[in-house]
């Protein structure tokens, strides 16, 4: 049927869940019919709103399609930073709203798929999330507590309750007579055949937008990731509104049909962003499987292929892909010549049982008890992603950010960094606004932890934040001391940040790693 028949399917409270990552796998389709009914007729109203990754392109595309008042009543998100729309919702008060790990959330439709009474996981505890600190709760409208601290065999969990869904948004590729559903040209698979089970099994409607139709499918039945029996209605979607990813329309070398060329990834210019990236690269180990997040852990990809280790280590992605170079911007998700795609509850099944061995991930604040937070700033509401499932459960956790932030300026050359204009917000401050990662638990569990910046790297200890490095020329009191809220260790042998990361020549990393 078109997308507007399919969206005339769903009812006045109805709870959708929809799949995607930034924009890949997103059912763009579906959510612009569905904005345009809504704003022709003003139905279906008071909608409860379920996904896990954040999906929109932080104007207009994606969810922000769906941010109207009166269309909404209630979102449970693990992303906000790419949703506007819902996010000034939640913020003005206007809809009840939520944020839940992501992982968590792809769990929590297995377990409604499977008509548990809920997800039962580690993953949260002693963070925003835990209802003794706020139960995921972004607003004063939401009230309801959905998630409980249960015990056991002597241990505490978090206990995130499940619910019915009545209406599934998916994506695939091709779709034969029957619904099949394969993802040939898709770069993620995502949580979509859990969804599909989980609406389903709730006696819902599963729509998916697809791009092409076919009489019988000529693949292998191991490649339907969305069977028929799952399946009620299918949409052709214009192709304007089934690009592959938000960035890039359609990229082969994401679907493993053609390999990059030769020349790679782009080398980073010399900035702060690259002399982080460098100093985070002094931390792989071989062999690792490493997580890298978005921002400025992205550059550690290029630094890796410029010094010719990126084949040292395995990345992976939290949508699922394992191995080959993660992209970045808005096809960040998507994985160029990849060893493997999964499925995201599956890449979260790994992630939470301690499988990463080392994670890297940006840091908007961080205080001296080592919180971390990267969720919430004033009134603006990012959202914790996959952020808390991998900083609880990798064995190394290394954050990474400029040290202030805000209009900084830098000049780096020839083993050397000067600082022009310092930034306007500090980020080492007292107590963190909105605690994403508490350090305290890290430690609890032998989580080893770095937070390195571009003129300093501390270490988190059971007495505090340790300052083990600062970068040449650089004065402790002046540049380091004078922009934090708070005093912290200073180890008595703090050396210098090494001067090749602040030359524009290669640093000789393989060497370095082989030694």
């Amino acid at each position: 049927m078109t997308a507007l028949e399919a969206v005339k399917l769903i009812k006045d409270g109805d709870t959708l869940a929809t799949s995607g990552f930034v924009g890949t796998g997103f059912a763009e389709e579906l959510a612009i019919a569905l904005e345009k009914r809504f704003l022709e007729t003003a139905e279906p109203k008071q909608l409860t709103l379920v996904y896990a990754a954040g999906q929109g392109d932080g104007q207009s595309r994606g969810l922000n399609h769906l941010g109207h008042e009166g269309l909404i009543k209630r979102v449970i998100g693990g992303h906000w930073g790419l949703v506007p729309a819902l996010g000034t919702l939640a913020r003005q008060n206007r809809i009840e709203a939520y944020n839940l790990p992501q992982g968590v959330i792809t769990h929590l439709y297995r377990d409604i798929a499977a008509h548990k009474p809920g997800t039962i996981t580690h993953v949260g505890l002693h963070t925003f999330v835990d209802p003794r600190v706020e139960g995921g709760k972004i607003n004063s409208k939401t009230t309801e507590d959905i998630i409980e601290v249960v015990n056991l065999a002597g241990k505490e969990y978090l206990f995130y309750k499940a619910f019915p869904i009545h209406v599934a948004f998916l994506r695939g590729t091709t779709a034969d007579e029957q619904g099949n559903i394969s993802m040939e040209h898709e770069a993620l698979v995502l949580e979509s055949l859990a969804i599909a089970q989980a609406v389903k099994n709730s006696g819902g409607v599963v729509i998916v937008q697809v791009k092409r139709l076919t009489a019988r499918h000529m693949l292998s039945p191991q490649l339907i990731k969305i069977p028929s029996i799952l399946v009620d209605c299918v949409v052709v979607a214009q192709a304007e509104n089934h690009p592959q990813t938000f960035g890039e329309y359609y990229n082969p070398n994401y679907t493993g049909e053609t390999r990059t060329i030769a020349d790679g990834l782009p080398i980073l210019h010399l900035d702060a962003r690259k002399v982080m990236a460098r100093r985070a690269a002094f931390e792989l180990q071989e062999n690792a499987i490493v997580n890298l997040g978005i921002g400025t852990p992205e550059g550690i990809a290029s630094v890796a292929y410029e010094e010719a280790i990126l084949h040292s280590f395995t990345m992976t992605i939290e949508p699922g892909g394992i191995g080959g170079i993660p992209a970045a911007g808005l096809s960040f998700g998507a994985v160029a010549d990849a060893d493997a795609i999964i499925d995201q509850p599956a890449q979260f099944d790994f992630y939470d049982g301690g499988g990463l061995d080392q994670a890297f991930l940006g840091m908007a604040q961080a205080d001296k008890f080592g919180n971390v937070n990267v969720s919430r700033f004033a009134s603006r509401m990012t959202g914790a992603g996959g952020f808390i499932n991998i900083s609880q459960n990798a064995k190394q956790v290394f954050f990474m950010g400029t040290f202030t932030s805000g209009d900084q300026e830098f000049f780096i050359e020839n083993g050397h960094i000067q600082i022009f204009c310092e930034g306007t917000q500090r980020k080492f401050v007292e107590h963190v606004h909105h605690l994403t990662f508490n350090g305290q638990y890290a430690l609890r569990k032998g989580q080893k932890v770095l937070y390195i910046t571009e003129r300093a790297v501390f270490q988190l200890t059971t007495e505090g934040m340790l300052l083990i490095e600062i970068a040449p020329d650089i004065d402790l009191s002046k540049d380091i001391l004078a922009n934090m809220d708070f005093v912290p260790l200073i180890s008595p042998n703090l050396r210098r940040m090494d001067e090749c990361l602040f030359k524009a020549i290669p640093m000789g990393l393989k060497q370095r790693l082989l030694n």
